[in-house]
């Protein structure tokens, strides 16, 4: 709640210029084995109390939007039934894009759901969700009283298109954006309104070679593009907390859960506040200089 206090102040300053929306994941994809988040490990001991893992995260996401606008990832296909009224913004990430089941998933959610590229780097597997998800489908899933039952989709055009780099190399800079632009015209994959294709730049993950003291680089070089009228940038994914760095959890023997510092992530590396402050004056100094342009 610390942050979400200090991350609304910085809303209200630069309520003309940016939508600002709290990055709120709950559930950590492991490429092999770890925490994985609040829902499915609450006391963060290994006891694995996902009942209370999700009134939990209920409850946090209730007081939380009341405050801010909340993303979150889409792990799975059951605890959105439990959440997903309280989303305004979801993703998809890296190793659930090519799921046929995430994008039947997405195509019935009433929110706007980023696709993010391949973990290797390549586009077509986020473009081919985002088209996919468009569509109506009809599956398998769990109703909200936990009945399984057929469901049908009508489709979700809100869509959009996550850069986030991978092994072959970053794809924040201009070339990199255009020619994701260019294939999403392409496919006619763009938003009907403003006949523009919609993106959304990861500052972290391979974007920040897994270093997030680049985070702020990738916002200056994605800033600069907004700077000069790019209007296909949708959005930036910043990975924040109150202090820089990451944490692992102490051992039982070293106190556990009780002996972690203070608003230091125990998943991914983040920039600390004073950064996160920069980088929001920077992003929104980025499109009033748009706008006068």
């Amino acid at each position: 709640m610390d942050y979400a206090d200090r991350l609304l102040k910085e809303s209200k300053k630069h309520e003309k210029e940016l939508l600002i929306v709290m990055r709120a994941y709950l559930e950590k994809p492991r490429t092999t084995v770890g925490w994985k988040g609040l829902i499915n490990d609450p006391d963060i001991n290994g006891t694995f109390h996902i009942n209370k893992g999700l009134r939990i995260a209920r409850k946090m996401f209730v007081d939380l939007t009341s405050k801010l606008p909340i993303a979150g990832e889409m792990l799975d296909t059951i605890s959105p039934q439990f959440l997903s009224d309280l989303f305004s913004v979801g993703a998809i990430g890296a190793r659930t894009t090519e799921s046929q089941l995430h994008r039947e998933l997405a195509s019935g959610l009433s929110f706007p759901i980023g696709f993010k590229n391949g973990t290797d780097g390549t586009l077509g597997v986020a473009i081919d969700a985002v088209r996919a998800a468009s569509h109506p489908h009809h599956f398998l899933s769990v109703t909200k009283p936990g009945i399984v039952a057929i469901v049908g989709t009508d489709g979700n055009k809100d869509c959009f298109v996550i850069l986030r780099g991978g092994k072959q190399g970053t794809n924040f800079d201009s070339e990199s954006v255009k020619q994701t632009q260019e294939q999403l015209i392409k496919a006619k994959l763009v938003d009907e309104s403003q006949k523009q294709a919609r993106i959304m730049v990861d500052c972290s993950h391979g974007n920040s070679s897994k270093d997030h003291r680049n985070q702020p680089k990738v916002a200056r070089v994605v800033a600069d593009q907004i700077e000069s009228g790019n209007r296909s940038i949708c959005g930036l994914m910043i990975e924040s907390n109150i202090n820089e760095g990451r944490q692992d959890v102490p051992s039982e023997e070293e106190g556990g859960k009780n002996a972690l510092k203070y608003g230091v992530s125990i998943t991914d590396a983040c920039i600390g506040w004073d950064t996160t402050v920069e980088v929001l004056d920077m992003l929104a100094s980025a499109v009033k200089k748009r706008r006068s342009a």
